[in-house]
């Protein structure tokens, strides 16, 4: 019996960036690092459906904002930059994301979001609260983020104001104030469709 594949591997941010395109499962890299996003085979690399379909509920509902503050959001695909306090460079894959930079329609990157948000998920929940934490709250441009699960309506929010970070969770009911896009994103929104059926 052989050994179980790594779930990691050492690679230069050059060769990341080179290979990426045409690697069979999405990869994060962080700190001459590659890691696949949802486990180390093909077969793994999917999402569950309360992860997907509160992706999509976030989706829907702030992309009518982002139009109108001639802002994108991307969910999924579109990778975030970072250099965490430590100096390690970073990419990472949130499920959504929202830039109100210019940027090509050719880009594979982001490096100033105002919102991420990742869904939690087995395999990539201890990541979401400390090494992503940590790297998109050192982005000058991020306002905020959330960390949302997807099998009870709980939402951690880390809010930026001009003393520094706020963090507070929302549980059942509430409402986060998403600054650069001038709207609120509401716990039913965040749970369309997906915990009340």
């Amino acid at each position: 019996m052989s050994d179980p594949a790594p779930t990691f591997w050492e690679m230069s941010e050059e060769e990341y960036l080179r290979t990426e395109p045409e690697s069979p499962v999405k990869r994060e890299f962080f700190g001459g690092y590659v890691y696949p996003l949802h486990g180390a085979t093909v077969a793994q690399a999917g999402v569950s459906a309360g992860h997907g379909e509160i992706s999509v509920s976030l989706t829907l509902a702030l992309a009518p904002a982002a139009r109108r503050q001639g802002c994108r959001l991307f969910s999924a695909d579109m990778r975030v930059y970072a250099t965490p306090p430590a100096g390690q460079r970073a990419y990472f894959y949130p499920d959504v994301v929202v830039t109100c930079e210019a940027i090509t329609a050719e880009a594979t990157s982001v490096r100033n979001p105002c919102l991420v948000v990742e869904v939690l998920s087995a395999s990539t929940g201890h990541s979401d609260r400390t090494t992503k934490l940590l790297a998109y709250t050192s982005l000058p441009s991020l306002q905020t983020y959330l960390i949302i699960d997807p099998t009870r309506r709980l939402v951690r929010v880390l809010a930026r104001d001009a003393e520094g970070w706020t963090d507070w969770e929302l549980s059942g009911e509430g409402h986060v104030p998403i600054p650069c896009l001038n709207t609120t994103l509401t716990l039913d929104d965040v749970y369309a469709g997906v915990l009340d059926r």
